[in-house]
């Protein structure tokens, strides 16, 4: 079998019923190429590989896991990357989907990597400690909007799909987790640089009870900073508000 490493982050789903619904979920999408971020046991990924047709890639950090899902999986046999995925190169030159119970300790980092795909990413699945998965899907004016709302929800559509109990998992984690699904956006938001719109989102949320105004004196010049929008706080603004307001940027 495996050992469970607490440095990595490992909690192992356990729960079939909640397995099959992931993937129930996954393959409401259509898609020829499929990544699985940090399979561990194969949980999930005995479902994905019975998926017919598709180009499979894992993605596993863990040498012991590596070893134990190729030999409880032959076919896996030179299709799984050993590294982290936040290292590794884009899998595949074509589309493709992804789908993981991401490690809780890097998982927001993994969805900035996938933002950098975008474009090319067709579906992710992904299950995340509950308040971070309800963060990515929050809106404006919920408490829990901020940089990751704004940032994803630029070039996906974000769905909650499903809470996940701390008992399908093994060890327990001491909190709930959540699962998603991205989409990407038929047409994702215009800004002005990828780079200009990071810099005032997380500016605006850096200071979040702050009004804009005062938050982000600094990227802009002060005859903007007169404008009404400046009233208000990041919290209060939609997606597409900061994307115009990235135009006007120093």
């Amino acid at each position: 079998m495996y050992t469970l490493k607490k440095s990595l982050g490992q909690h192992f789903l356990k729960d079939e019923n909640i397995s099959r619904k992931i993937v129930e979920e996954l393959t409401q999408s259509s898609f020829n190429r499929l990544v699985e971020v940090g399979p561990g046991g194969g949980a999930l990924t005995k479902y994905l590989v019975a998926i017919p047709g598709i180009d499979f890639i894992a993605v596993e950090v863990d040498a012991e896991k590596v070893e134990y899902l190729e030999k409880t999986f032959p076919f896996l046999k030179g299709k799984i990357i050993h590294k982290s995925f936040l290292e590794i190169d884009k899998p595949f030159e074509d589309s493709f989907c992804i789908i993981g119970n991401f490690p809780y300790n890097i998982s927001t980092q993994i969805v900035f990597k996938i933002l950098d795909w975008a474009g090319s990413v067709d579906c992710v699945i992904g299950m995340f400690q509950k308040e971070v998965a309800m963060r990515f899907a929050a809106r404006e004016g919920n408490k829990v909007y901020g940089v990751t709302s704004v940032l994803v929800q630029a070039f996906f559509k974000v769905e909650y799909l499903f809470d996940v109990s701390e008992t399908a998992f093994n060890p327990p984690p001491k909190i709930k987790s959540g699962v998603i699904r991205l989409l990407p956006l038929p047409s994702p938001v215009e800004v002005r640089s990828k780079e200009k719109f990071y810099l005032l989102v997380k500016t605006a949320f850096g200071q979040r009870r702050k009004t804009l105004r005062n938050a982000c004196r600094g990227i802009f010049e002060p005859a903007v900073l007169e404008k009404a929008i400046f009233d208000l706080r990041a919290e209060q603004l939609t997606v597409q508000q900061f994307a115009q307001l990235s135009f006007e940027m120093k």
